[in-house]
């Protein structure tokens, strides 16, 4: 099946975007001469950023979506390349010094059993860093779901709803603790987002949280399930422009003994 992943609709709201991955680069710490692998790099281009900061001699973006990384091309060279592989399955021969991950692992199952894996590409002394939406709990992404439930939504779909992975800031504090990081830094973050309207709510969910349930209709149900979103949707929140979108995030450093 072709990636459905859209570049341009991700990138309608590219500073907004940005924000939370800014804040997680200024966690690491440069390991000139090292490597480092961006696990999720999408477009690429905040991985290019990514491979200046740290100083490193050779960076990897890894991304499943073919349409993403046609765009990460444009960012290649210098040390700096991309490849197409699933980061459910990241189990490199060599290990890295930084291990970077951002608005990417909330996409895969069994975060113990994850981070347990990723640890095992950090090299000793290196870094894992880590950023992953909290915002399950928000009507954005609840009415997403209550939508998904419903009929004719739910057949197309085969009964499937998301339910993010994601877990507690302490849960990830104790986990890094258990798996031997030395020094960590974990903290939830309140990112406020000024959209044009409430209407941009759906466009952003869109450009990410969507994507789950739009590979997994025909397009024609999808722009149903779109308006029926819309329909749960836009009653709970306040009809203000701008509209002010509060978006939890967690933010993940932590660097190996």
């Amino acid at each position: 099946m072709a990636s459905i992943w859209n570049p341009q609709q991700y990138d309608k709201f590219r500073n907004e975007r940005s924000a939370p991955f800014y804040d997680l680069l200024a966690l690491v710490r440069p390991v000139p001469g090292g490597r480092v692998a961006d696990l999720g790099c999408g477009t690429g281009a905040l991985t290019a950023d990514l491979h200046r900061h740290s100083q490193a001699a050779e960076t990897i973006g890894i991304d499943s979506s073919e349409t993403m990384l046609a765009e990460a091309a444009g960012h290649a060279g210098e040390g700096l390349r991309f490849e197409q592989r699933d980061i459910a399955a990241f189990a490199p021969a060599r290990p890295f010094d930084v291990v970077f991950s951002n608005a990417a692992l909330q996409w895969v199952d069994a975060h113990e059993q994850l981070f347990t894996r990723i640890t095992h590409a950090v090299a000793p002394g290196g870094q894992l860093a880590v950023q992953v939406p909290a915002n399950a709990d928000h009507p954005s992404h609840v009415a997403a779901r209550a939508v998904a439930e419903e009929e004719p939504f739910a057949s197309a779909m085969g009964g499937y709803t998301r339910t993010w992975p994601v877990q507690s800031p302490e849960w990830y504090a104790e986990l890094l603790d258990r798996l031997g990081y030395a020094e960590q830094s974990v903290r939830l973050q309140v990112y406020g987002h000024h959209l044009p309207s409430r209407e941009a709510v759906i466009e952003w969910v869109r450009g990410t949280y969507l994507t789950d349930y739009q590979k997994r209709m025909p397009d024609a149900l999808f722009e149903q399930y779109l308006a029926r979103y819309r329909e749960v949707l836009l009653p709970q929140l306040d009809d203000r422009r701008p509209f002010f979108y509060a978006f939890k995030r967690i933010l993940i450093w932590g660097r190996r003994a």
